[in-house]
């Protein structure tokens, strides 16, 4: 079994950049940007508002399906947000890589814009990227785990199952590193509430990757986790 164990561990490393699926408007891409495009990666909050007065689709799309909003995340630009949000913006939009606003700061680590996301009315059980996961479950594969926690406790499903078969505890476990983050996004997880007896398509739970990886701290909060 430990062998078995070892052998998935081993062929997991190549999936590491699957939250990295996310592709930022490149510098030509921004070039050519006009309206509220331009204004939503620039910030312009004052332009975004006269563009939307004008009667300017704030849901308008870029060649890779970005709407401003996705601009203005990809940016970290919260004045744009904001003013994108006022003027009726769907914050919930998905872009070409099935990415919204939330799960785009979530990547980027960004608690701030993560909160701001929520509070203008993204929201957090949204499904998205190719792997139909969350903002929590890439966050998590990450270790940005106050991201995590600001996501928690804005009500996203702790135990979604992604269409790789793995929920953002696992994730945190079979894509981290078992460092410090890492561990502080288990935690985090735990915490929540996230059930650690979950496993993936193979019923090998959370704690089992951990030890067939050497985390010993994951490993002992999920035994914890899992005795009480």
């Amino acid at each position: 079994m430990r062998l078995r164990l070892l052998t998935i561990g081993l062929a997991l490393p190549a999936l590491a950049g699957v939250a990295a699926a996310q592709v930022a408007p490149t510098p030509d891409e921004v070039a050519g940007y006009s309206g509220l495009h331009a204004a939503a990666h620039a910030g312009d909050a004052e332009r975004i508002a006269e563009f939307a007065a004008s009667g300017a689709d704030v849901d308008a799309r870029d060649g890779a399906g970005r709407t401003p909003a996705h601009v203005a995340a990809f940016a970290s630009n919260d004045e744009a947000l904001r003013a994108l949000a006022a003027a009726g913006a769907d914050l919930n939009a998905l872009e070409g890589q099935a990415y919204d606003v939330l799960t785009i700061a979530a990547v980027a680590n960004d608690p701030a814009l993560v909160k701001l996301a929520l509070a203008l009315g993204n929201r957090a059980d949204l499904v998205t990227s190719p792997y139909d996961g969350t903002a929590l479950i890439a966050a998590a594969h990450l270790g940005h785990h106050e991201v995590v926690r600001v996501l928690a406790a804005g009500g996203a499903p702790l135990d979604h199952v992604n269409n790789l078969g793995w929920t953002a505890l696992m994730e945190a476990v079979v894509l981290g590193d078992g460092g410090p983050a890492h561990v502080a996004t288990v935690q985090v997880l735990l915490s929540a509430g996230a059930d650690p007896a979950i496993g993936d398509r193979n019923g090998v739970t959370p704690l089992a990757h951990a030890e067939a990886r050497g985390y010993s701290q994951i490993a002992a909060l999920l035994e914890a986790a899992q005795l009480e």
